[in-house]
């Protein structure tokens, strides 16, 4: 078994041939009531793995076959994700605990108590609690009694040398972090704003996902455009690379900044003026489309899969909870984080079309199979059930707190 900081691996035997190659992933899914593990089904077929003899011998691209045959090969820990992020706590959590972690500030106060949930009256983003709240209030019958700090920031809590370790929920982290993942609340509501497309936020993820479905159907790989396809704002340097490149090679990449909060000149912008936003749905006449984090993990990604275009995911640090069932080659490309290897990567797919659309296919089947609404939900019930039972005393309701109900958001129908 490998741990490293993405994900745990189990390594399955080392095959004796190419045609014995397969991935099995597991994911949570939905039968009747119940949350249960799901296999995804083998890629036995992967044309990888037909082209592997002839690429033996005679191809320069062979470094980048062998990477995708031997993630074909991996064989994923199916609760490796919240088994990691609870095990600190597999001794319990105690009242002194928990107390300690709401004298922190470091996140939200719930609690659910026979089957009723309450909330501290503060929210720091009003919004993103309400998001949170849908889920909860969505298995609220099937949950034990639970106290938890949620944090609604963007950016994790929880340092690793922090001591004792506090049971915060974050939505995101990478391996210096030790918060708890759970599904962030854009899912639902509360999402970042882009001026003019998504005023409010990118809204709900179902209602999204039927969008982007229709988009794709209306691009499929044959018609779309061989070049990358990049539009964000530069929240962060680490982007310039790709954006300087479109200059340089526009037959390669269209990439360019768009405006931001932050904007002042087009210094912001690289020396050019900011390029008007485009919706989601715009993105899927490309066949290559880029995911960089942005404070922290990237609400983006999971949307970029959906148009049946290849994502080349720069950078693995940042985590949400599904990101580590997806696998680099076989669900993604990934790209170094100063995009070194960039050239070499994109000329690689266009070489290699038909290797290029399987993955793609492969990265938009499984987030169309197992990110549903009732995947996030069943998450949420999972991660709250196994947290409340490592609680070791006895929850006293918090008077001053007011019930939280269900109530319909802007863009519920």
């Amino acid at each position: 078994m490998v741990t490293g900081g993405r994900y745990t691996l189990k390594r399955s035997p080392k095959p004796r041939n190419f045609t014995s190659l397969a991935a099995h992933t597991t994911a949570v899914a939905i039968s009747g009531n119940t949350c249960r593990r799901t296999d995804v089904a083998p890629y036995d077929n992967s044309i990888a793995i037909q082209k592997g003899f002839s690429f033996l011998t005679k191809s320069h691209w062979l470094p980048f076959l062998e990477q995708i045959l031997h993630s074909l090969s991996i064989v994923l820990n199916p609760s490796s994700v919240l088994n990691d992020d609870l095990r600190p706590f597999r001794e319990g959590v105690s009242e002194e605990l928990m107390a300690d972690t709401l004298r922190r500030g470091v996140g939200t106060h719930y609690q659910i108590i026979n089957g009723k949930l309450y909330r501290e009256q503060n929210c720091m983003f009003p919004a993103r609690c309400s998001g949170v709240e849908h889920f909860i209030l969505q298995v609220i019958d099937k949950l034990p009694d639970v106290e938890m700090v949620v944090n609604v920031r963007d950016y994790p809590q929880v340092p690793g040398w922090v001591q004792p370790i506090l049971p915060v929920l974050s939505f995101s982290k990478t391996a210096d972090y030790q918060d708890i993942m759970y599904p962030a609340w854009t899912f639902w509501e509360g999402g970042p704003a882009v001026w003019p497309i998504y005023p409010t936020g990118l809204g709900r993820w179902d209602l999204m996902r039927d969008d982007l479905k229709k988009s794709a159907a209306q691009w499929p790989w044959k018609r779309k455009e061989s070049r990358g396809f990049f539009r964000g704002s530069r929240t962060s340097p680490e982007r310039d690379p790709l954006v300087l490149l479109s200059r340089e090679a526009p037959d390669l990449v269209d990439a360019e900044y768009t405006k931001n909060q932050a904007w002042k000149s087009e210094k912001d912008t690289l020396g050019r003026p900011p390029a008007q936003e485009i919706p989601l749905v715009e993105h899927c006449q490309y066949k290559y489309l880029f995911n960089f984090r942005g404070v922290a993990a990237s609400f983006r990604l999971k949307h970029l899969f959906l148009c049946g275009s290849l994502v080349f995911h720069v950078g693995e640090e940042w985590l949400e909870f599904f990101y580590p069932q997806l696998l680099p080659w076989v669900h993604y490309i990934p790209a170094k984080q100063d995009l070194s290897d960039l050239r070499e990567l994109l000329q690689f797919v266009k070489e290699n079309d038909d290797i290029a659309q399987e993955i793609a296919v492969r990265g938009q089947r499984f987030i169309l199979d197992h990110l549903r609404m009732e995947d996030v939900s069943c998450y949420w019930e999972r991660l709250l059930t196994e947290f409340g039972g490592l609680l070791k005393y006895k929850l006293q309701r918090k008077t001053n707190y007011n019930q939280v109900i269900h109530k319909h958001g802007r863009t519920e129908l």
